[in-house]
């Protein structure tokens, strides 16, 4: 598995832990490439790394924002991207077991002992297998294409 991880400006302190944290535990991490300034824009951030998720096969990303919102918004917009805006543990396991995210988004704010918390457990947490979660993502995959209209 891959994960790529970008920050803002507000999360660099907070991408640079984690980049520590997850080689500690074997994880292959990467960090996407667009190096930060005092004031970057979150979305060139969101955007690149929703195509790196997209293009690489058993991967799964991590943007760290202010409070996550910008970002998760951002990786919405990307074809294919499921963002989650998570504060807690239970938003990073029902973001990725009932909903499909395949990116994470959080705040730099959260500290430290909790965001590794909510990573470990979004990185861990099985994808979505219950035939009424599987129906749902898709369903927003179909919309997504043009090939599902709400009711």
């Amino acid at each position: 598995m891959t994960i790529f991880i970008a920050a803002d400006h507000l999360g660099v302190e907070v991408k640079k832990e984690l980049i520590k944290y997850l080689q500690k535990n074997n994880i292959n991490v990467k960090e996407i490439g667009i190096p930060n300034q005092e004031l970057d824009d979150y979305p060139d951030f969101a955007f690149k790394l929703g195509r790196l998720v997209n293009e690489t096969e058993n991967a799964l990303g991590i943007l760290i924002c202010g409070n996550g919102v910008g970002m998760s918004i951002a990786a919405n917009k990307v074809k294919g991207i499921r963002c989650v805006r998570a504060t807690s543990v239970d938003d990073a396991f029902k973001g990725k077991n009932h909903n499909g995210a395949n990116v994470i988004a959080i705040g730099s704010s959260l500290g430290m002992a909790l965001t590794k918390e909510i990573i470990d457990t979004f990185i861990s947490t099985k994808s979505a297998s219950l035939d009424r979660y599987v129906n749902r993502i898709n369903k927003i995959i179909k919309y997504e294409n043009g090939e599902y209209n709400e009711l």
